[in-house]
């Protein structure tokens, strides 16, 4: 019998560190769902976000669990976590910090506001005006704050995740399509199936405490050695010419779909292979094959895209529109 070849000693390596960071990764979604019932779409989505560097929307009538998901997340990771309740008087400075004078020093020193972090809860994001949710911009896209001209670096790795309500508008400030377009994904949560709305309440009457996660059995299972190894990974996920284009021509599609009057901007064709990339790899694969694509498409595109009013007056919704858009491009064989 002919021996197989030896594996090279640094291939082992990288193998090994691939299959330790996935299992991670596993075991965080296996970690949330402790404490949040029937939202695996929802949880596996923010996993992607952190692997893609991207940040996230949830989106859900209140009640689903949108914040105790990210709170789980935050529970489930070692690393430093903030929440912000946005409101109407919240200002620009609550968010990344001011100078503050010292009148021991007689000087002003920075005093950092709570997106010095590396995961923060933006809570009802919609509620505070435009002047503060453009506060966050720059953190978002650049990973810096400027206060004071002086440009100040966020930790790595940073993800804003924001929740919003689609259901009551009275008093809320809608984010514009170009701050909208900065949000890797946007997720929706859903009203959970019967059966795991019986599991919700089974777990409250056995003495479930959403508000205690310590209580309820979560524990740090990941942390940014993990996820630097994964995203180091994903990066060398390889994507074929075949697929590039699959994902091009899904985004300049809803270019020219009669009900959308905007389409998909590159920046959304880059975020939908970034995300397929992820995908990819967390399902144990070293490339990208079109399912993965098809997989991450509503999450990824559902926010960049705007439909015509008469449109959306016949009950046409950007999830299938998109639906759509996939069953007619062809898919690389």
């Amino acid at each position: 019998m002919t021996a197989s070849p030896p594996v090279p000693a640094g291939t082992a390596e990288t193998i090994r560190n691939d299959d330790a960071a996935r299992a991670s990764l596993e075991a965080l979604r296996s970690e949330i769902a402790k404490a949040v019932v029937g939202q695996d779409p929802a949880v596996t989505g923010l996993v992607v976000a952190l692997l893609c560097r991207g940040h996230v929307l949830l989106e859900g009538v209140p009640g689903v669990a949108k914040t105790l998901l990210v709170r789980a997340l935050a529970a489930s990771l070692e690393l430093d976590t903030k929440r912000v309740q946005f409101t109407p008087d919240l200002m620009p400075s609550d968010i990344t910090g001011s100078l503050v004078y010292d009148a021991r020093t007689a000087e002003f020193s920075f005093q950092p506001g709570p997106v010095f972090t590396n995961l923060l809860l933006a809570d009802e994001i919609n509620r505070t005006p435009p002047k503060t949710q453009s506060s966050l911009l720059e953190a978002m896209e650049e990973r810096q704050v400027t206060v004071d001209g002086t440009p100040r670096l966020l930790p790595d790795p940073f993800l804003v995740a924001a929740t919003q309500n689609p259901v009551e508008y009275e008093g809320t400030y809608p984010l514009p399509e170009a701050q909208l377009d900065r949000f890797l994904l946007k997720l929706t949560v859903p009203l959970p199936s019967r059966e795991d709305e019986i599991n919700v309440l089974t777990r409250h009457a056995d003495g479930f405490d959403p508000r205690n996660l310590k209580a309820a059995g979560i524990h740090p299972v990941a942390g940014p050695a993990d996820l630097a190894a994964a995203r180091t990974a994903v990066a060398a996920t390889t994507v074929s010419p075949e697929i590039a284009g699959y994902v091009v021509d899904i985004c300049r599609a809803t270019r020219d779909s009669p009900s959308l009057s905007l389409g998909v901007s590159p920046r959304g064709a880059t975020a939908l292979l970034s995300t397929a990339r992820a995908w990819a790899w967390l399902t144990g694969r070293d490339y990208v094959i079109p399912d993965d694509v098809k997989a991450l498409a509503l999450p990824t595109l559902r926010h960049r895209i705007q439909l015509r009013p008469e449109a959306e007056m016949e009950g046409v919704t950007p999830d299938s529109v998109i639906t759509a858009v996939l069953a007619q491009v062809p898919v690389p064989r």
